[in-house]
């Protein structure tokens, strides 16, 4: 933390308190407005025109501009651009009607990047500062994954990207970070048995796969225990299965069960998918019938650079706000994508002031973050950057 740094800090700070009441103005407008993952270009355009600056296209809806130096290293903030489906439970006057809600803060988000960018470009940023509006968050196609793949965080010399979430296990007005894994990968596992049908009064003349797969549904915890260390964060959840057509007496030819897996460890996501294979097709063969499995590849493991972590929290300090224990979760993002091209860093900022049971969560239609809320998470993003950038003139000294 230097002195120069530290009068930017203040000087930031002051004009981000300016920009806050244009930035809860545009936060409930799009809230109010919401777009489900692949048709933000509207909510794109309208953050874009609220920074007041060009943005380049990037991802289909996404975009990206940059501010402060136009060359050497630079720091990237992300804001997410979609919403979920669902009807809004909120009863907030700035609701959404039509099918679609910001019920994971990503209006929030993004009112908190305007915030953030249009009190940028009235300070002499030492660095350059990247803003990824991005589409697709909440559904494949990764918005993330395409922006990177698209070659803009390496065109741009990005070095550190930063993310803020808000998160309704962390208590208002502080902010949770920890060096490491701090959201698990995701894939989806595809599971399809497959037989011959019959009759229900002559089972021995038919292979039908009802036991395999159930078997194989129950098998999947113990599969899991068997291959991860119970020190080391690991599961697979069933989210649907289905067999048969609805008639009784129907011996059936074929069913799909559909799972979600969530690993901490990169080694262990390879070994996990391995032992469910495994488990597959030797019980299906057991049981008369073949099994396959497709896994459908998601987001990796999102790790935060334990340097930038370390300066960051100490520009939270700085910038007003308490630091909470580190969180960790098996839920996943697409930000880990930029991980694989540059350090990250992924904070998660508190909504509630005493966070409990009873109280509404992330993609709960009655999720709906205090406005205030929307200068805790630029504030964050203030101190993601000021981080990076101590981090990075202390790797240029020590080179």
């Amino acid at each position: 933390m230097t002195p120069d740094l530290d009068m930017l800090a203040r000087h930031w700070l002051s004009e981000l308190r300016e920009e806050l009441p244009a930035a809860i103005e545009l936060r409930h407008r799009l809230h109010a407005d919401p777009r489900l993952s692949g048709d933000e270009c509207d909510t794109a355009a309208a953050v874009a025109q609220a920074i007041g600056i060009e943005f380049e296209t990037v991802a289909g809806c996404g975009g990206w501009a940059r501010i402060g130096p136009g060359e050497g290293d630079a720091v990237a903030v992300r804001g997410e651009l979609d919403a979920l489906p669902g009807t809004e439970r909120t009863g907030a006057s700035f609701a959404a009607s039509e099918g679609a809600v910001h019920a994971c803060g990503h209006d929030v988000h993004l009112a908190a990047l305007t915030a953030l960018a249009r009190a940028a470009a009235r300070v002499n940023l030492p660095a350059g500062l990247v803003l990824l509006l991005q589409p697709r968050e909440e559904k494949y196609p990764s918005g993330a994954e395409d922006i990177a793949r698209a070659g803009v965080l390496t065109a741009q010399g990005v070095r550190v990207v930063v993310g803020a979430h808000v998160h309704h296990d962390v208590p208002r007005g502080h902010v949770a970070a920890g060096a490491g894994p701090v959201n698990a990968a995701s894939d989806e596992l595809h599971i399809t048995v497959r037989g011959t049908g019959g009759h229900g009064a002559y089972p021995h003349r038919a292979a039908d796969p009802v036991a395999a797969l159930a078997q194989i549904a129950l098998g999947l915890p113990e599969m899991v225990r068997r291959t991860v260390s119970p020190m080391d964060p690991a599961v697979i959840s069933v989210g649907s299965l289905h067999i048969g057509h609805g008639a009784a007496n129907v011996l059936p030819s074929e069913g799909v069960l559909l799972a979600t897996l969530r690993t901490m460890g990169r080694e262990d996501r390879r070994l996990v998918q391995e032992a469910v294979r495994v488990l597959v097709e030797s019980t299906a063969r057991a049981y008369g019938v073949s099994g396959e499995l497709t896994v459908v590849a998601g987001e990796p493991v999102l790790e935060n650079d334990p340097d930038v972590v370390e300066a960051s929290e100490r520009w939270l300090t700085e910038l007003g706000l308490g630091i909470a224990v580190p969180m960790r979760s098996l839920g996943s993002d697409d930000f880990s994508f930029y991980g694989e091209q540059a350090a990250t860093l992924m904070s998660f900022v508190g909504v509630y002031e005493r966070p409990g049971h009873g109280l509404p969560t992330l993609h709960d239609m009655e999720f709906l973050p205090p406005d205030d809320v929307v200068e805790d998470v630029a504030r964050s993003m203030m101190a993601g950057y000021l981080g990076a950038v101590d981090v990075l003139a202390a790797r240029r000294s020590a080179e």
